[in-house]
């Protein structure tokens, strides 16, 4: 640009704009964490969190200071006609929300935008064989978490989630335990940890159990674990989540050391605020991928 001065109104105008939309967001954000958690919603995460009620005071309000930020910063798209409700939204929050509490967090700060399919819907992926052909194949999934910042379920799928928070399966915490995997880089099965010598424990345990859950899916031998989890690491972290808050009872008596790396992660117990239930059949293959 030949005229520096118009260049200097022109940039310092975008930074003005740039600030006064920084100081509204965050204006805005003050003024939603103070406001009192609404009765409505309350009642909707009772729903969604059925222990809601059990858990101590001190992370029920961390709970609602999280789905409060949640809601503030995701957007949610209804796809396939879906009209996404505020049921939606808070149930999903709510569950979301349960893998921050406790412990220092990003609160899922990669993802953006959430896509809400009304049930199982179908994608296409690239897939490679080990001579190196490549070819495409499609999937029915109830939930997949891109690492662009988008997370896709099934609303179907969510609400057989909630309706029962006991049988090791729920869309909403494996999607995000794999947004929680992402936060380091990789989807690996190795989220950040709490110090650098933490990642031997983790390492040594969670591979050990992870070719253990490889050899029950071979030969067909039931476990707390969903065999699914066998597929490679991300997705046995995202399993064995999801057994850690549905399931620990089963998961700290069958896999006790897992179990105590996923306590040292977390930084919640779920026995504590969890009812007692009866030993599950065995679990039908997972129909969610990542």
């Amino acid at each position: 640009m030949r005229d520096p001065v118009l260049f200097y109104v022109i940039v310092g105008g975008l930074a003005g704009i740039w600030a006064v939309a920084w100081a509204w967001r965050r204006y805005r954000w003050y003024s939603a964490s103070k406001a009192p958690f609404p009765e409505n919603w309350l009642t909707q995460v009772r729903k969604a969190l059925p222990f809601y009620d059990h858990m101590p005071k001190p992370l029920q309000e961390q709970l609602q200071t999280h789905i409060k930020q949640f809601l503030f910063r995701k957007q949610f798209v209804g796809c396939a006609g879906l009209v996404v409700t505020e049921e939606m939204r808070l149930t999903i929050a709510a569950c979301a929300s349960l893998l921050l509490l406790n412990r220092p967090t990003l609160n899922f700060r990669n993802v953006r935008w959430i896509y809400l399919y009304p049930a199982e819907f179908v994608v296409r992926h690239t897939v490679q064989d080990a001579a190196g052909v490549v070819s495409t194949e499609d999937g029915v999934l109830a939930g997949e978490a891109w690492h662009n910042g988008r997370v896709i379920l099934s609303w179907d799928d969510v609400q057989q989630g909630v309706y029962d928070f006991n049988d090791g399966r729920n869309v909403v915490l494996h999607e995000f335990a794999h947004q929680l995997d992402a936060e380091s880089g990789a989807m690996n099965g190795a989220p950040l940890l709490r110090s650098k010598g933490a990642y031997g424990s983790w390492a040594t345990i969670l591979s050990r159990e992870f070719n253990s859950l490889r050899d029950h899916a071979y030969f067909g031998a039931n476990t707390v674990l969903d065999t699914y989890g066998a597929t490679n690491p991300a997705e046995f972290f995202a399993v064995a989540t999801e057994s850690f808050f549905e399931e620990p009872d089963s998961l700290s008596e069958e896999h006790p050391e897992l179990f105590t790396e996923l306590l040292a992660y977390y930084q919640v117990d779920p026995r504590e605020w969890r009812p007692k239930v009866a030993p599950k059949r065995a679990k039908a293959a997972k129909k969610v991928i990542s």
